[in-house]
């Protein structure tokens, strides 16, 4: 099995190309960002070629953080800024080798903030096409982020149907689907032809795989079962350093895990 570390939070005490070499000397398969804007694409280029490590993918910009944003693309009015997002976001990935974008929602509610999203979804698909760039959406829970437009993967099913693009994919998160829903196994089987890619994080505490609620070692056989080999993304909180919190990683490199 494979893993991607999530460089939003983890190793965020170094500087990105820094975090992307302590990443690779850890033991995992792949890298993802949150918001990297502000490092230079050529220096996180540099980095991942030197490893030999794939970027999974990366955001959109939030918005005006200071006002609480944390997305545009659902937001009617704002359809300039998020489209500009979106621009920013495909050719940053674009420049890194980055395989997909996710596009934030935003808060928002209604039938004008789902026919927002909808235009501005079709737009970053029509544009991440040509790049070989997939475009990835994903719910939030209402705990984390009460009033974010995305809550459910029905309701991120029912968008993907409805647009029909190819690359438009669903990023599961079982953090956030554990929280809203629960059946992650279910889930994860029902939802297989629509996921684009999978993270993780205990449950309630968004920290490190090895406690909480889910048993991670049962929610990745599934996973394995189920054919899907392409790196899960850990997406969580390390309790302090994260080279200290990576137990879970060192032990399913072990011959006890072959996978």
């Amino acid at each position: 099995m494979r893993f991607s570390a999530n460089l939003g939070f983890l190793w965020t005490d170094h500087p990105l190309p820094e975090a992307i070499r302590a990443a690779k000397e850890a033991g995992f398969d792949a890298v993802e960002l949150h918001w990297p804007y502000e490092v230079p694409a050529a220096h996180v280029a540099a980095a991942l070629h030197e490893t030999g490590l794939p970027c999974i993918g990366l955001n959109t910009r939030r918005g005006d953080i200071g006002a609480g944003e944390n997305g545009l693309a659902a937001l009617p009015g704002r359809e300039t800024d998020a489209r500009a997002a979106i621009d920013e976001a495909l050719s940053y990935g674009a420049e890194i080798g980055a395989g997909n974008v996710h596009v934030m929602a935003g808060f928002a509610a209604g039938a004008q903030a789902l026919a927002t999203f909808l235009r501005n979804l079709a737009y970053a698909c029509e544009r991440a096409a040509p790049l070989g760039i997939g475009i990835l959406i994903e719910p939030l829970n209402r705990y984390d982020a009460p009033g974010y437009f995305l809550q459910t993967t029905d309701q991120a099913v029912a968008i993907i149907d409805e647009l029909g693009h190819q690359s438009l994919r669903l990023m599961f998160d079982c953090y956030h689907v554990q929280l809203t829903e629960g059946n992650l196994t279910h889930r994860l089987t029902e939802l297989l032809p629509y996921i684009g890619h999978i993270q993780f994080a205990s449950v309630p505490d968004r920290g490190a795989p090895d406690h909480g609620e889910v048993d991670f070692n049962h929610v990745f056989t599934v996973i394995e079962t189920l054919g899907y080999h392409r790196p899960l993304g850990a997406e969580y909180k390390p309790d302090g350093d994260t080279d200290a919190s990576l137990s879970w990683l060192r032990r399913r490199r072990s011959p006890i895990f072959p996978g």
